[in-house]
């Protein structure tokens, strides 16, 4: 330890950033336990007095005995009357040894990918998909962002402090699994009255998220290698949850009337399931027709089949009224309806739903169960109140007006700047425009310059499962005002045009 290379190492460590918040002893303790830890100090090695490495250090010998006191307890050193102190030769194979040390390599902090983590076929699922990457800020061209910027939040924190005053410390116990009862009723009259479903308090399961819901339906529908079926483009996060849970995918085609329920009657596979977005197909935006859907609730109740609705912004329809959900059409109840409050309110919010066939409701509580209890209960008392109270409608009024018009400046903008580049769908609804490349313009050439000037852009091609594959983008605009998304476009278009 006197040599000057292994003491200059240990004031690095010492004076570390990850150990600043550290008092001076602990920080001196995790240092050297470090260092015993990667072999630099090996077993049986025999430590610098305090005294000595307290002046060494500049620092009062207290300091150090404490750190030495606490390295003892821990088992790293043993300390020998009259003789000092030594790392303990009982570590043997524990140290790792200098040839041993932990490295990591690639994004994230991945180890090498040739070590057996002896993971399970679903562990390794996980290892090799990767995440989603939800965009935590609001940029161009973000999807699946809503406008917070305007969110009433003094109306939030007033109806919250109403909650906590109401319901006092029962409100931080253990939760229903099912969701709090206020939100599963006020969900129930939302959806009853706005949506044209059919749907019971008890058949609603609160969750943090659709990708939750969606898991939670692989899980219980799919074992590994049952395949799932799913419209083709879909979204990225369902196929992320199903491939990562070893199903294989079976892509069904879209077309301008939405999935190809032809198609689907000529499935022979064993899927237990389809999932399907009806009221704004992601990503292409088109509406499933009305006698699709008839043909889509006649197709799982011969088949015994479910189908996974997933609602996830019909409350932003702009070119008249919306379509009545499937579930509220399925007089068969095979139809399992998700929701989320993340693209109606705010993403952080961590609050969705389903609403489950009743034959279907307790094995998928007491899924939930396992998996993580409860959601948290004063965020969902204080949404039941947002929604009792009439604010979430007014809310929804609000927003679907200021996304009308978002929607027509982010067209209008698109086809004057970049009509020679892309070809600009018009969805009726949703909260982001699908955009087809012309030839002679590269998906990915076109996304890395983007992105080499701070600009984010989905690629349409990723979103497709089968084999004909377009290319194209998929360009957010909800979270941005009328002049960051005129700005955004010329700077698209700008960055393009320079090659």
């Amino acid at each position: 330890m006197g040599k000057t290379f292994e003491l200059e190492t240990l004031r690095i460590l010492i004076n570390s950033s990850a150990l600043k918040p550290l008092d001076l002893h602990q920080r001196i303790q995790r240092s050297l336990c470090s260092l015993i830890l990667e072999g630099t100090l090996a077993p049986g090695m025999r430590l610098p007095a305090t005294r000595k490495l307290s002046q060494s250090l500049g620092i009062a010998r207290d300091t150090v005995e404490n750190a030495y006191v606490q390295l003892h307890r821990d088992g790293f050193i043993e300390r020998r009357v009259g003789s000092g102190s030594y790392v303990s030769e009982s570590l043997g194979r524990a140290v790792r040894g200098k040839k041993g040390k932990r490295t990591w390599s690639g994004e994230g902090g991945q180890k090498d990918s040739n070590i057996d983590l002896g993971l399970s076929h679903r562990g390794e699922n996980y290892r090799r998909t990767g995440c989603v990457a939800d965009t935590r800020a609001a940029k161009a061209f973000a999807t699946g962002l809503p406008e917070t910027r305007t969110f009433p939040m003094a109306t939030w924190e007033k109806l919250q402090r109403q909650v906590t005053r109401e319901h006092g410390e029962k409100a931080l116990l253990h939760g229903d699994p099912q969701g709090a009862e206020p939100l599963r009723k006020a969900i129930a009259t939302y959806l009853n009255l706005e949506r044209g479903a059919n749907v019971n308090p008890d058949q609603i399961l609160v969750l943090s998220s659709t990708r939750q819901s969606l898991f939670l339906c692989a899980q219980l529908f799919s074992d590994t290698n049952k395949p799932i079926l799913i419209e083709d483009p879909s979204y990225y996060g369902a196929k992320k949850v199903f491939e990562a849970n070893g199903a294989p995918l079976i892509p069904v085609e879209v077309d301008e009337n939405g999935l190809r329920t032809d198609i689907l009657q000529n499935d022979k596979s064993d899927a237990g399931f389809v999932y399907v977005t009806p009221s704004h197909q992601y990503p292409t935006g088109v509406t499933l027709s009305l006698e699709r859907r008839f043909e889509l609730i006649e197709w799982a109740a011969r088949n015994g089949k479910w189908i996974v609705e997933d609602d996830y912004d019909s409350e932003f329809h702009y070119d008249g009224l919306p379509t009545a959900c499937v579930q509220g059409l399925d007089n068969n109840d095979r139809t399992i309806y998700l929701g989320t409050f993340s693209k109606t309110l705010f993403p952080g919010l961590r609050l969705g739903y389903m609403v489950l066939p009743r034959q279907l409701v307790d094995s998928f509580i007491n899924a939930r169960n396992i998996m993580d209890g409860y959601t948290p209960q004063i965020p969902q008392l204080t949404l039941a109140r947002f929604m009792e109270d009439g604010y979430y409608n007014t809310h929804i009024r609000s927003m679907r007006k200021l996304y009308a018009e978002r929607r027509h400046v982010m067209i209008e903008s698109l086809e004057r700047r970049l009509s020679s580049v892309i070809d600009v769908l018009r969805p009726e609804g949703g909260l982001q425009i699908p955009c087809f490349l012309k030839p002679g313009w590269s998906e990915e050439e076109t996304i890395k310059k983007a992105r080499r000037h701070g600009i984010d852009i989905l690629g349409l091609s990723q979103l497709y499962t089968g084999n004909n594959r377009m290319e194209g983008w998929i360009l957010g605009y909800s979270s941005l005002s009328n002049y960051e998304i005129e700005k955004s476009v010329k700077a698209l278009s700008d960055i393009l045009r320079k090659g």
